[in-house]
């Protein structure tokens, strides 16, 4: 049952990053979201757009405490952990 809670919040601060960063590009840019992920590489700049998507993982992290679910936060911030691994080496 742990192992079960902490994927499932894995899952939520993965998709959070993901969501984050979609709503960035197609709020701030002029890009659609895969044209935008695409010229953001070309222009060295995809590591950030992840990194400021991992914003939404703060409000998750958050709701996630106040309702005492601490493994599904745990594993919010084993996503975090992840998104900065794979924002480092892109």
């Amino acid at each position: 049952m742990n192992k079960i809670d902490l994927l499932t919040g894995f899952i939520i601060g993965i998709l959070a990053s993901i969501l984050g960063s979609y709503l960035l590009i197609t709020f701030f840019t002029d890009f659609d979201f895969i044209n935008g992920m695409y010229a953001m590489k070309s222009e060295g700049k995809l590591g950030k757009i992840i990194t400021l998507g991992c914003i939404l993982d703060l409000v998750a992290f958050g709701i996630l405490l106040k309702l005492n679910k601490e493994l599904m936060a745990r594993g919010v911030i084993l996503a975090v952990i992840v998104m900065t691994l794979v924002s480092i080496f892109i």
